[in-house]
């Protein structure tokens, strides 16, 4: 295995690693305990699954702080192709999202807190603190949704990388390209027209699986170094 391959596999399956701890907060946790509209259902499925709820917030920063190394062991693989797209690769994907993470864990702390109505919360009636939890929850998604323009922005440099690199096929960094498009339309679209948010979030169902097939094409079949040209080889 070459060392490009190498670079390539190790980047790959970090990708995979800290998207599925990521996928844990953002879709599994939602889908299982959050009731749309129902502050009281939500609130007692957190309480009655406390664990879980907590586990979703450990994975969210699991998969945050992942998310640096994968930025970092694209750089290595991305460095030598263009210096400069591989550094806006990193500040894009990780030094702009990964403190967002972080941060948003505080509106998961104070969704517990409600939820449990506990400690000094207690003063706050039953509704009110049901009412306060899906606050924060909403807090929590409409911070995800403000990030998910870095989401996409980061998306740019890596999928011109890839075009410019002759060692993985154009065909993904068009799609990487496409795919930082749609994060964008669905970010805006929730923020301008959030009524017309589920329909554009289909839509990009669809581009975003640009990122899934990058990180299975980096983690199973890594990378291989073009073939030099006459003209190179001399």
């Amino acid at each position: 295995m070459t060392s490009l391959s190498k670079n390539a596999r190790i980047g790959g399956l970090l990708y995979i690693i800290g998207s599925l701890f990521g996928i844990v907060r953002l879709l599994y946790i939602p889908s299982a305990l959050f009731v749309h509209g129902n502050a009281a259902a939500t609130a007692s499925n957190i309480v009655a699954h406390e664990m879980l709820f907590r586990f979703g917030i450990v994975t969210y920063l699991i998969g945050s702080t992942l998310w640096i190394f994968v930025t970092l062991a694209l750089y290595r693989l991305f460095k030598d192709v263009d210096h400069m797209l591989a550094v806006l690769t990193v500040i894009l994907g990780s030094l702009m999202v990964v403190p967002l993470f972080f941060v948003n864990t505080v509106n998961d702390a104070a969704t517990l807190l409600f939820a449990r109505g506990t400690d000094f919360v207690s003063v706050f009636d039953k509704p009110q603190r049901e009412a306060l939890v899906l606050l924060f929850l909403n807090l929590h998604n409409q911070l995800d949704l403000a990030n998910g323009i870095f989401w996409g922005l980061w998306l740019f440099p890596l999928g011109l990388l890839v075009y410019k690199s002759r060692f993985l096929p154009r065909i993904l960094g068009v799609l990487l390209v496409i795919a930082c498009f749609g994060y964008l339309a669905f970010s805006f679209t929730a923020f301008l027209f959030p009524a017309y948010q589920g329909a554009v979030g289909k839509i990009t169902s669809v581009t975003n699986l640009a990122e899934v097939a990058f990180m299975l094409w980096l983690a199973i079949l890594g990378a291989k170094a073009p073939r030099l040209t006459p003209a190179e080889v001399r």
